[in-house]
């Protein structure tokens, strides 16, 4: 899974992060809300931690900030652990609230089952549009502008998982772990062919091309949106 770690505690980020690698996810660290909510804005995450206490724009606003609008399911970690505190971040929003210091398997095991319930809500969508694009996921099957397209298998996972996040940046890591089921980079064009061929099949003959590439970052659906 992708993680993004808002915390301001750059000690604790770090080492975070070494967990999170080891078992065998990726992630960004950030300290600031503000730039967390930017982060969420434009890029693709399976799920955020939350630091509750951060300097500026704290966790229980960044999830105020995020009402209404589509995000990743967010887990609060705080050393304030009180009733009150953790009732106040699952009304707010959030999805868990551990209190710090914790066990980091069990901080794994509560983020698996948060982000299988995300991704099991999310397959209730079966036919997904963007513009003059439409991808049945139930007979993974597209059309653009009323004209079949043929996909292959790993193009029509490709085609889903940006169709799922219009505007967001999906980058090659997520790509990788969802699409092939790689953990880590095997540093090769892989990536490169596949949306190289689906693009060809998606925006060849328009005039309006959909799938953008973000050199050294990933690609996107439509224009990336701006934070």
């Amino acid at each position: 899974m992708r993680v993004l770690v808002v915390d301001d505690d750059s000690t604790l980020c770090h080492w975070l992060g070494d967990k999170l690698h080891s078992h065998g996810h990726s992630f960004r660290l950030i300290h600031d809300g503000t730039e967390a909510l930017q982060a969420i804005e434009q890029e693709v995450y399976d799920v955020v931690l939350l630091d509750r206490m951060l300097p500026g724009m704290d966790g229980f606003s960044v999830l105020r900030a995020l009402h209404d609008r589509p995000h990743p399911p967010v887990m609060l970690l705080s050393a304030l652990d009180r009733d009150v505190d953790r009732v106040m971040g699952l009304e707010l929003g959030a999805e868990d609230y551990l209190g710090k210091p914790f066990n980091m398997s069990e901080l794994c095991l509560r983020l698996e089952i948060i982000v299988g319930r995300d991704k099991r809500l999310h397959k209730q969508s079966q036919v997904l549009t963007f513009a003059d694009l439409t991808v049945d996921c139930i007979q993974r099957s597209a059309w653009r502008g009323g004209k079949r397209i043929e996909l292959t298998d790993k193009e029509i996972k490709v085609l889903m998982l940006l169709m799922e996040h219009p505007g967001k940046i999906i980058s090659r890591t997520l790509l990788l772990e969802r699409v092939w089921g790689y953990q880590f980079d095997p540093q090769t064009n892989l990536i490169d062919v596949h949306l190289s061929k689906l693009r060809a099949k998606i925006d060849k003959g328009f005039s309006l091309p959909l799938i953008k590439t973000l050199r050294s970052v990933g690609y996107c659906l439509g224009d990336v949106k701006k934070g």
